[in-house]
This record gives C-alpha cells, sequence and structure tokens, in this order.
C-alpha cells in the first residue's frame, strides 16, 4: 500500500460521488500508513490523448526501431505505464455514463494495455503481467444496476472487471453509489453504504 495511484474520471469537478468517496478512501489510507505516496491522474482537467494511428504504430514498433514522431507519441503512454507497474494500490473512480465508463478512463485503459509491458502472448494465451496489485473502484450511476431489469445495461463493472483482469488485476473491489437520481434520500443512502463499505476494506 506504499505506492497509491488514483484515477478520476468524473467529469464534474463537483458533486461527484466518485470523487467524494475515493477521496475519503485515500485518506484514509493515508491516515493508517502516513509515509504512502499517492499519485493523482485527474484525466479530466488533464485529459489524454486517444488513440491514434501513429501511437498504435509506435506500439508495434520495437524501442530502438521507432522513428522520432513514434517516440514522441508513446511517452505519455510509457508514463502511465509506469505509474501503473510503480502502484501498489490502485484506485479508480467510474462514474456510469450511457451505461459505460467516461472516454477519459477508456483512454487511460487504451495507454495502459500494452502488449509485452503489461500483458504478453505465451503458449497458453494471453497473461497479464500487472499481477500483486489491490484495485478499488468507486462508481456512480443514476439508475440501480446492480440487479432488477437494468443490470444487463451494467457495462462499467462488468467491462473494468474483465479488461484490469486481463492485464492481471484480478483483486478487485467495486464501491457502487447507485440510484442517486432517485431523489435526496436515495443519494443519502447510496453515500452511507459507500461510506460502510469503504469503512470495510480500509479497516
Amino acid at each position: 500500500m506504499a505506492n497509491i495511484l488514483h484515477i478520476d474520471s468524473s467529469v464534474r469537478s463537483t458533486g461527484s460521488l466518485t470523487r467524494q468517496l475515493g477521496g475519503e478512501y485515500i485518506a484514509k489510507l493515508k491516515a493508517a500508513n502516513p509515509a504512502a505516496t499517492v499519485v493523482t491522474r485527474d484525466i479530466v482537467s488533464q485529459p489524454l490523448p486517444h488513440l491514434t494511428e501513429q501511437l498504435i504504430g509506435a506500439y508495434f514498433t520495437p524501442a530502438e526501431q521507432r522513428n522520432a514522431e513514434q517516440a514522441h507519441a508513446i511517452k505519455t503512454s510509457d508514463a502511465l505505464v509506469d505509474e501503473l507497474l510503480a502502484a501498489d494500490t490502485i484506485v479508480i473512480g467510474a462514474p456510469m455514463y450511457n451505461f459505460s465508463i467516461t472516454s477519459g478512463l477508456k483512454a487511460w485503459i487504451d495507454h495502459i494495455a500494452r502488449v509485452g509491458r503489461t500483458f504478453q502472448y505465451g503458449a497458453n494465451g494471453p497473461q497479464g503481467l500487472v499481477t500483486g496489485k489491490k484495485v478499488v473502484v468507486f462508481v456512480a450511476s443514476g439508475g440501480v444496476y446492480s440487479e432488477g431489469p437494468a443490470a444487463a445495461y451494467d457495462h462499467v463493472t462488468t467491462y473494468l472487471r474483465s479488461t484490469l483482469g486481463f492485464l492481471g488485476m484480478t483483486d478487485v473491489t467495486f464501491v457502487v453509489a447507485e440510484g442517486v437520481s432517485m431523489g435526496e434520500e436515495a443519494v443519502t443512502n447510496a453515500i452511507a453504504k459507500g461510506r460502510a463499505q469503504i469503512d470495510a476494506i480500509a479497516a
């Protein structure tokens, strides 16, 4: 837990439950381990470039063979992968927009999903290389998607669990604040439930 990587992807700078609950969780981690370092990536205030043909070309070109443009294009991706590999705990704020993650968070994933660095192909198929990490994902949604008729529309937890798992991150906990568009009481209940879960996983 000495190194914490915090990814915020909510487009809301105020009133964001993923930012609020994620921040409270990190505060508890820091209180328990004052020496812990926190690297924060706010991919809204500092957006990441989306994939380009040039960047994809750099991914699949050996470092010593990249031209100057490819070497420049891949710098951000290399920095993000370095941050990920250095982290012991990864905290991700992932609000649901239109049943899925934000485009900014998808861009982060596109930068860290790197063959040869975060996964590799072997005789038995793909193997994740980002192992030994604890991941906590904070999700907020206006409706209820953990159960009931809308469960099939949840492409946040299902996508992130699959993608992070593919890269080797199998210790993933989701803290979900849902139904927050259903009135003030629903928001209060969602926050209380999230805080109870934070207390349990931070203990």
